[in-house]
């Protein structure tokens, strides 16, 4: 055989592997879409109390390339049954289900695990946290704030728009001005998205905390034993920053093309995301690359599982006693997978006064109450930049720290150079001031692109400029340093 002949062969052989892996791909689509659709639906119909039609038109219009496909795909709610059916062309139906006190988990017609949220206590445990307003709508404080506000809500004359659903902004431990979108208030719990993440990394912290788990140790997954497997070197570290470096694709990308990468699959057709995350191998070893993927988070909401008991009641009664409840955290759902794991990388509802609670535990460097929390140090380690994130990310948080593109342009257009913040798809922010004591939560369904479609980093520079501050903090010698190792207990 010619050196022709083989390179020939070899390239043929190469370009007809990636077709069938692309037309392997391109049948998960409709599952992936669907699924997609099926369990916001659900979840922002039964724990939200939101109208489907409404929640189908803003999810799709912020998820570029999906008005390709919005015309076929259709759906149908049945509140007796509380579950919501998605199909695509008439194909690839998706099935969620609601449980009261669990939210929404996609049925995929195997075996679904008996959950159950723990009882109620007869005596609710007492918040730690102050009470951060009164019961009524806080009214902007003073004029700018109030005209931040009308800022962060006004819409363009076309498209993209902005839809805020609820913005909320706490200035020394208080709420000096709040707003809610038309069908949304103080008491509707709203989807963060992947601001689940930094919820999964507070509760990941508590464990460290309490020595159930270890930053630096390879992480106990049963399928990483084998001898000689590469994965037994990924850290809880690691998962935290996304440098597991496993082959799982990316979650940073909100379209229709996202319904491509393997992740998703991992999301939307897979009973038990966990075991399907942790039988994916490495595509980089890990420590060495940067790849942001809901896979890393799966999988570390599987550790947290395991150490707080190994069922998803123990899981609600760990975080309700160790973080919700503490920091007055009292409309919270978080919901789980067929197979009782966590679905910690995006769904967890609360409502923005709940959300800016958590935003006030890393305020507070991890002390509620004059109780610390989180180990000394973890809101520093979590605020510290991951070499070649180019987003600007720390370990669960994104951030402004460091020299990546992210965290540059966000302070070119206001932020300040120490902000940083739980980050959702489309529109969901709890950003964390410390040089300012501010805390502000923005919660939509805004587009991902352009980067200032919602309109956060105008929101942000503007309540830092009405609250005292001043805008646009880049390079202020007001930003701490914060460490970049992770602490020792």
């Amino acid at each position: 055989m010619t050196r022709r002949n083989l390179i020939l062969i070899l390239t043929t052989t190469t370009a007809l592997s990636a077709l069938a892996l692309t037309a392997a791909r391109a049948r998960d689509v409709p599952k992936v879409a669907t699924g997609f659709v099926a369990n916001i639906i659900c979840s922002e119909t039964f724990v939200s109390g939101q109208d489907p039609q409404r929640i189908f038109s803003e999810t799709t219009a912020a998820m570029p390339g999906a008005s390709l496909i919005t015309w076929a795909l259709n759906y149908s709610v049945d509140r007796t049954r509380r579950d919501v059916t998605v199909s695509l062309f008439g194909l690839g139906r998706s099935h969620a289900v609601y449980r009261e006190g669990m939210g929404c988990y996609l049925d995929h017609g195997g075996a679904v695990a008996d959950v159950s949220p723990p009882a109620a206590e007869s005596k609710p445990m007492p918040a730690l946290l102050p009470d951060i307003a009164g019961p009524g709508v806080v009214t902007p404080a003073n004029p700018q704030l109030a005209a931040a506000l009308d800022r962060a809500f006004a819409e363009p004359s076309s498209p993209p728009f902005r839809r805020t659903r609820a913005v909320v902004v706490v200035k020394d431990g208080h709420v000096v001005a709040e707003r809610y979108g038309e069908g949304y208030g103080i008491e509707t719990p709203l989807l963060g998205f992947s601001a689940t993440k930094s919820v999964m990394s507070a509760l990941t912290g508590i464990l460290v905390r309490k020595g159930a788990l270890t930053l630096d140790q390879p992480v106990p997954i049963a399928a990483w034993q084998g001898a000689g497997d590469p994965r037994h070197a990924i850290t809880v570290n690691h998962l935290l920053r996304h440098t597991a470096g496993l082959a799982i694709g990316s979650s940073l990308e909100a379209s229709l093309g996202a319904a491509f990468e393997p992740v998703n699959r991992m999301k939307f057709m897979e009973s038990d995301m966990a075991a399907y995350a942790e039988s994916v191998g490495l595509a980089t070893p890990p420590g060495s690359t940067w790849n942001y993927n809901d896979g890393n988070f799966i999988i570390l909401s599987h550790l947290i599982r395991n150490a707080a008991g190994g069922h998803a009641s123990d899981v609600i009664r760990f975080a309700r006693q160790e973080l919700f409840a503490p920091l007055g955290m009292r409309n919270v759902t978080l919901e789980f997978d067929a197979s009782g794991n966590p679905e910690g990388s995006s769904q967890m509802l609360a409502t923005a006064r709940d959300w800016a609670r958590f935003g006030m535990l890393y305020l507070n460097d991890g002390v509620v109450g004059g109780k610390r929390m989180l180990p000394e140090g973890w809101v520093k380690y979590s605020a510290s930049a991951t070499p070649n994130a180019w987003v600007g990310y720390g370990a669960g948080f994104w951030t402004n720290l460091g020299d990546s593109f992210g965290a540059t342009y966000r302070i070119e257009h206001g932020m300040p150079r120490d902000a940083f913040f739980a980050k959702g798809t489309i529109g969901q922010y709890v950003v964390c001031v410390p040089s300012e004591r501010l805390v502000i939560v923005r919660l939509g369904r805004s587009p991902n692109w352009p980067p200032e479609v919602d309109g956060v980093f105008g929101l942000v520079s503007d309540v830092v400029a009405a609250t005292g501050g001043k805008a646009r903090l880049a390079g202020s010698d007001a930003a701490p340093v914060l460490a970049s190792r992770p602490p020792n207990e």
